[in-house]
């Protein structure tokens, strides 16, 4: 028997539920997968009512109820500690960037939003360029600070979890990137989790492809 439940949308378009499963993952929580398929155009949620907060991803684990994917992330570390850096000002800088993720970068997240299954170049606005130099900038001084292959280090760890779907925003839409950049991108989609998490996107029903997410 497990000791409780994860939450998540689909993987071909859940960015936020990548966030939350790969912290859960990574602390090896012993609970089971719920996955809620996203709602076509103009019907009503399917998540609502089923979640605090009528969003995903969710986590119960024992008697705790976690929402939001940053609290999933912090929650993971208390049963994992190696998910954030061990040094304090590394893990300063990391629940920083890991913050800024969660609260910013709009325009990327509007001009990309997260489809496992698109390779097509875009159009990149001035805003979401912005944005992407942003992003490199946190993944160059992070990296440069700590050695790589990672953010801070040879361990995938929460921060990165919350940089994954970007990474796959950037494997999908190929804006220009650098050259320290892609090699990030390349380091993060090999890791086991996130090849997994691909397969699985892969493998989703082909009615849960939805053209409303397709058709951007």
């Amino acid at each position: 028997m497990t000791e409780g439940r994860l939450l998540i949308g689909n993987r071909r378009y859940s960015s936020w539920s990548l966030r939350g499963w790969l912290p859960v993952r990574l602390a090896r929580l012993d609970v089971e997968e719920v996955v809620i398929p996203f709602a076509p155009a103009g019907a009503a949620s399917p998540v609502k009512g089923r979640t605090p907060s009528d969003l995903v991803p969710y986590l119960e684990h024992r008697d705790a109820r976690v929402w939001e994917s940053l609290a999933i992330c912090e929650y993971c570390a208390e049963q994992a500690p190696g998910l954030w850096p061990e040094d304090r000002a590394a893990r300063a800088h990391a629940r920083s960037i890991a913050a800024e993720m969660h609260a910013g970068f709009r325009a990327l997240r509007a001009s990309m939003p997260m489809n496992l299954g698109r390779d097509t170049p875009v159009v990149v606005t001035p805003a979401c360029r912005a944005d992407i130099d942003r992003v490199e900038t946190i993944w160059r001084e992070a990296r440069a600070a700590h050695g790589g292959p990672f953010l801070f280090g040879a361990t995938f760890g929460n921060a990165d979890a919350m940089y994954a779907p970007v990474v796959a925003r950037f494997l999908g839409y190929r804006p220009d990137l650098g050259a320290d950049a892609l090699a990030y991108c390349d380091a993060v989609r090999a890791h086991r989790l996130v090849a997994d998490w691909y397969d699985a996107a892969a493998a989703e029903p082909a009615e849960w492809i939805l053209d409303k997410y397709e058709a951007i």
